[in-house]
């Protein structure tokens, strides 16, 4: 389960992306879990990576969709990096937890 799910909006701060969306999860088979799962979830979407980095190393995850670069973040490399931080002037967007819907 991916917490602490940020989202940067970068339009007139980069041009590179539009969007960083920065998340964490547990441990490093959790960033993995996460980074697949967005990948997949967007797939069904006919949505693909221009790129992935990361995702079976498990400590940091980036998937770039070009508009939006995603970086999934096991908790300590995602201090370390400090991306928010970096881009501080950055509008941002934090997204609540939702809770899981139950299966009927």
């Amino acid at each position: 389960m991916a917490t602490d799910v940020v989202i940067l909006n970068l339009k007139g701060f980069s041009s590179v992306t539009d969007y960083l969306l920065i998340c964490s999860a547990e441990s490093q088979r959790q960033v993995e879990a996460v980074a697949r799962e967005v990948e997949d979830g967007l797939r069904k979407e006919g949505i693909r990576p221009l790129g992935m980095e990361g995702v079976n190393d498990g400590r940091w995850a980036l998937l770039d969709f070009n508009d939006v670069v995603v970086h999934v973040f096991h908790e300590p490399i995602r201090k370390f990096y400090d991306l928010e931080g970096l881009w501080a002037d950055a509008p941002r967007t934090e997204v609540k937890d939702k809770p899981a819907k139950k299966k009927q």
